[in-house]
């Protein structure tokens, strides 16, 4: 498991609903994401927590073992390691000192899932624990951005453990989403997921100085990305599905 070198200090943020502006307390904020690189799709709001004194963990269901991107790299251990080092990289360009998991096969999350001993099973247990930390998760909605299916059963999961908790113990489970009419204009996103905006009734707005620091984790993940959409991709996202601030919806 990946463990936190040094301590964030519990503090309290403002998680801004877009229509009501009203601040809620929310110490604790765990990322739940399937790859290391799945942060970079809410990057800018995972840094103005963490600069507004959030104590914020990454949680990385798989280390993205199986997928080389641009690589070169087999399936495996050194693939592993390399993206491991890579989400290192980004956690501290975004000022998280925490990340966690990173345990479990990637490509896998939805193999015999009512199975006992299922890599799903294995996932909830993990998610119990530290759900039953936190008060904020942020994940992927149920479309898992483009589809892919550890996202997608990175979020049912999610889902799953977040609704089984009382009311009063249970964290406020949150999708990220693009509002319709909001996508980049570039082929490799034409088949991404879009939400009505209607539903985002939750944002994190960023600044200047957030999206210089998501743009520094973009850098990182030298595997998955050429050099040109590394430096590319941010500034696409915050032109048009951000513009200022990352969406997200209630999933209760």
């Amino acid at each position: 498991m990946i463990r936190t070198t040094t301590a964030v200090a519990l503090a309290a943020l403002a998680l801004i609903p877009a229509a009501a502006q009203e601040q809620t307390d929310a110490r604790r904020v765990l990322v739940v994401v399937a790859h290391p690189d799945d942060e970079l799709f809410m990057a800018p709001a995972i840094a103005s927590l963490a600069r507004q004194g959030a104590d914020v963990a990454i949680f990385y269901a798989t280390a993205g073992d199986a997928g080389p991107g641009v690589s070169g790299l087999a399936p495996g251990k050194e693939l592993a390691d390399r993206r491991i080092a890579e989400a290192w990289c980004a956690a501290e360009a975004l000022g998280v000192s925490t990340l966690l998991g990173a345990e479990h096969p990637d490509g896998k999350l939805g193999q015999g899932v009512h199975h006992a001993g299922s890599p799903a099973r294995a996932l909830t247990a993990s998610f119990k624990e530290q759900f039953a930390l936190s008060d904020v998760i942020l994940t992927w909605g149920p479309d898992g951005g483009y589809g892919h299916g550890d996202h997608r059963m990175v979020s049912a999961l999610a889902t799953q453990v977040a609704q089984a908790l009382p009311a009063a113990s249970r964290p406020k489970l949150l999708y990220v989403g693009i509002p319709d009419g909001s996508l980049p204009p570039v082929p490799q996103m034409a088949d991404w997921a879009t939400t009505d905006p209607a539903l985002l009734t939750e944002t994190v707005a960023y600044t200047p100085a957030d999206l210089a620091a998501a743009k520094a984790a973009a850098m990182c993940h030298v595997t998955q990305f050429d050099e040109a959409s590394r430096k590319g991709m941010m500034g696409l996202f915050d032109a048009t599905m951000w513009r200022g601030k990352v969406h997200f919806r209630l999933a209760f």
